[in-house]
């Protein structure tokens, strides 16, 4: 091309809805004849098309490697493009569906662990009552990999925090809110009924936090230094709630966990497990309604976004 193309340049050189999803196969797939399974195509129709994107663009969009292919540098930004519009399409049907059914649709919803058991779970009870005919899923997983599914259109929205890295433009946050960290023990340790632990007691005991990368660890780490107090030991790190409690409830271990999460697990008298009296000021940074940039939500997901949002945590 000799000069800029104009706005609608591929539009009048004939691109098409079928060019398009045959580049978001090759980049998910970077094999032709895959390619043309996902879109319902044969080989040889694949190849005609994409030799019509070829045309279109007037450069070359694939070069082959090996058994495969792969896109260049305008193919993938093409592809990208075709990929986002894509999901904008099948939001677009399931917008339709929705308007036509009124109060039914399928949302899918990301989030970090605390907001999930403080938020999202609430959310869904009164959802229940008051939409029945809505059905959700839930993804809980750390900020980084909900975004990730997020980006690829696996998930409607992300109650979380924007990854680092270069995809973050690619987002928009809205804050919610701090996440406050508890102190949690198992009953029956031997500060377990301590009205008022120091800090000084709390590094007799080896502590379970998840790797030092983690938003968690840092939270921690950040606030005892700025008390003054050294690190406290430990031997284990683990993302694992699961290998967590089950850690604290078979030794003398601490484990710092979002507030909500101790609550939901100590609340019952019979629970195994016991939040220390102490409040050492550790909060991890602020949360939020995380969703593609310039995304349009379908119309039950942002009702159930909304109400994420505006809900009062006693």
């Amino acid at each position: 091309m000799s000069k800029p193309p104009t706005a609608d340049y591929l539009i009048q050189r004939g691109l098409k809805l079928s060019h398009l999803r045959l580049l978001a196969a090759l980049a998910e797939t970077n094999h032709i004849s895959l390619a043309a399974d996902r879109i319902g195509s044969t080989q040889p129709a694949a190849s005609r098309l994409l030799a019509e994107v070829e045309r279109i663009v007037g450069q070359p969009v694939h070069h082959r490697t090996g058994r495969g292919m792969s896109l260049t540098a305008v193919g993938q930004a093409l592809a990208t493009r075709a990929q986002r519009i894509q999901m904008e399409l099948r939001d677009a049907a399931r917008d339709m569906s929705e308007v036509v059914s009124g109060t039914s649709g399928h949302v899918r919803i990301g989030s970090v662990t605390g907001p999930a058991i403080d938020r999202v779970l609430p959310t869904l009870r009164n959802a229940r009552l008051t939409a029945p005919q809505v059905t959700v899923e839930v993804v809980v997983s750390p900020s980084d990999l909900l975004c990730e599914q997020l980006l690829a259109g696996r998930l409607d929205f992300v109650i979380g925090r924007l990854p680092e890295g270069p995809t973050r433009d690619l987002f928009t946050l809205t804050p919610i809110a701090t996440e406050p960290v508890s102190l949690v023990v198992r009953k029956g340790h031997p500060l377990a009924n301590h009205t008022n632990p120091t800090p000084t007691d709390l590094m007799s005991y080896d502590w379970v936090m998840p790797p030092p990368e983690s938003l968690l660890s840092r939270a921690v780490h950040a606030r005892l230094r700025a008390s003054g107090m050294p690190s406290p030991p430990q031997r284990l790190s683990t993302a694992s709630f699961l290998l967590t409690f089950a850690l604290i409830q078979q030794s003398n271990a601490i484990a710092p966990l979002a507030r909500a999460v101790v609550t939901s697990f100590s609340a019952h008298p019979d629970a195994p497990y016991t939040e220390l009296a102490i409040d050492l000021g550790i909060e991890v940074e602020p949360f939020g309604l995380v969703t593609r940039a310039d995304a349009i939500l379908p119309p039950v997901a942002a009702r159930l976004a909304r109400e994420i949002q505006n809900m009062v945590i006693v």
